[in-house]
């Protein structure tokens, strides 16, 4: 069994994240701010436009997969969280404390690791890989890998460029950098 090795990698910073708004689908990325990557042959992307622009950097060359979506967020798509606290501050109140609530109409958190899971589970095609994607995909996949309570999603912080590194040789683990730079 040859070894999978994944570098999830949450998108660039966008001007939704610098005002604290939901992402819309065809938000852009601000800049790529930190040092150029080196270039990787196998990349994925999510199909959203700040996640195919911050592949870019990292390949010339990438490929769309369907499952990185961001989680879909239904009516609160480009809605800042100050507004939701005011004017639906039950129902985000709900949506952070329940993974299987959904008041927005879009997806819930559960379905999103769900979707994630399952994708990580059918994804093993060995080699190197990057795929870009977003905050709340990193917060699924640590969640799937670890193992974690549902209720954890909304504890992990995914700045952008966060990096998420796994190996799969029989089961996906978690692979610490000791590269990282302090």
């Amino acid at each position: 069994m040859k070894a999978v090795r994944l570098t999830l990698v949450s998108h660039a910073l966008t001007e939704p994240q610098k005002v604290g708004r939901f992402h819309r689908l065809d938000d852009a990325i601000l800049a790529f701010d930190g040092p150029l990557p080196q270039t990787v042959k196998q990349v994925l992307s999510a199909p959203e436009r700040r996640a195919t622009q911050t592949a870019a950097f990292f390949a010339p060359s990438i490929r769309i997969e369907p499952a990185l979506a961001d989680c879909d967020l239904g009516r609160w798509q480009g809605v800042t969280l100050k507004h939701l606290q005011e004017d639906q501050g039950e129902a985000l109140a709900q949506w952070l404390q329940d993974p299987a609530c959904a008041p927005h109409g879009g997806e819930s958190v559960a379905g999103l690791c769900q979707r994630v899971a399952a994708w990580l589970q059918a994804f093993d095609t060995p080699g190197e890989w990057l795929a870009v994607t977003h905050p709340m995909v990193l917060r699924a996949a640590m969640i799937a890998v670890l193992g974690c309570p549902l209720e954890a999603f909304h504890r992990i912080d995914v700045p952008p460029l966060s990096r998420l590194s796994l190996s799969h040789a029989g089961q996906w683990r978690l692979r610490l950098d000791q590269n990282a730079s302090l």
